[in-house]
């Protein structure tokens, strides 16, 4: 019988090579809180995530949340049933991929097998470009022309200038539009059909959560994503189905590679496609999202690059190629 397993859980900051920026604001690190299980006999398996400030999570809560399941873990809580113990969010999630993690290490079997998921093999991701002036946004767009697929964080306004200057500069890439909730329908309405001309295949999160109802009925010039509007379990994807045409899957917000490959199911059988992103934070939690990315349509897995320095080992990078994590990351 495998041995008995002690957790340890910390916050761990890690400062980002520049700020930040999305509609809800900027910062200048990433704070993540890590888990890690270790039995009788060494084997270790850790877990990264990242606290949702959006939906009133901490750092210090979610490791307080983590810490008060020490004696479960002890007696054997595996991830199968950490649902009946926590919530969807940071806390379950950094212990599921934890749980799952020492699993992989104890069998000998690599994680994408134990959840059930297809050989991992390189993907394309997504490079992110914070909010910034048009001219900044073209600059950088330049230098980053050479990636498929550019995202761009925007903002009440401005977001037309910033989206022809990236056109410009980038006209061979896929282009991506995120909103963080910072639009209302009238915005929408206004920008879609401007957006769709420019070549942007995608609408992030326009509409605050709560006002998405607006959205069923409506047939925009370009798909719209759910992303804040989706936190949870994978049910709530049916209330979902009727307003948006994809959906963005986090493990942070579903608590776990357990949970959000069950919500990747579920959104593809309701019509939605699929994307599988990650918060900013370290290659520990990036590598899983990777290994669920193969089911989606679009990959959002570049949050390690804006650190100033990595975990090492880290996630290898091609370009605007990720390849699968090896097992002395995760998994």
């Amino acid at each position: 019988m495998p041995g008995r397993v002690r957790l340890d859980v910390e916050v761990e900051r890690w400062p980002l090579a520049a700020p930040f920026t999305i509609a809800r604001g900027s910062k200048s690190e990433a704070v993540v809180v890590v888990v890690t299980l270790e039995d009788d006999d060494g084997v270790r398996g850790r877990g990264e995530a990242v606290p949702y400030p959006r939906y009133g999570e901490t750092p210090d809560g979610v490791r307080d949340a983590i810490r008060g399941l020490a004696d479960a873990v002890h007696d054997g809580l595996d991830r199968r049933t950490l649902t009946d113990w926590l919530p969807a969010g940071a806390a379950r999630n950094a212990l599921d991929l934890a749980l799952l993690d020492l699993e992989a290490k104890r069998t000998g079997r690599p994680a994408w097998r134990l959840a059930g998921l297809e050989t991992p093999t390189p993907l394309t991701s997504a490079y992110t470009l914070p909010i910034r002036d048009p001219e900044t946004s073209r600059a950088v767009a330049a230098r980053e022309r050479h990636r498929p697929l550019l995202k761009l964080k925007v903002e009440a306004s401005g977001t037309l200038e910033r989206v022809r200057a990236v056109r410009e500069a980038a006209p061979d890439s896929r282009l991506i539009v995120d909103a963080n909730e910072g639009w209302d329908l009238a915005a929408l309405r206004r920008a879609a059909p401007q957006l769709a001309r420019l070549g942007v295949e995608l609408i992030e999160q326009p509409l605050p959560a709560g006002d998405d109802a607006s959205l069923a009925g409506w047939e925009s010039p370009v798909p719209i994503c759910a992303d804040e509007s989706f936190r949870g379990e994978p049910a709530l994807l049916d209330g979902l189905a009727a307003r948006y045409d994809a959906v963005n899957v986090k493990l942070d917000k579903q608590g776990g590679l357990t949970t959000a490959r069950e919500a990747v199911t579920r959104a593809r059988a309701l019509g939605l496609d699929v994307m599988v992103g990650t918060m900013v934070a370290t290659s520990l939690a990036v590598a899983p999202a990777v290994l669920l990315a193969g089911e989606a349509r679009w990959a959002d897995l570049d949050g390690a690059l804006f650190l100033a320095r990595d975990r090492t080992p880290g996630l290898r990078f091609d370009g605007a190629v990720v390849h699968p994590p090896t097992a002395a990351l995760w998994g």
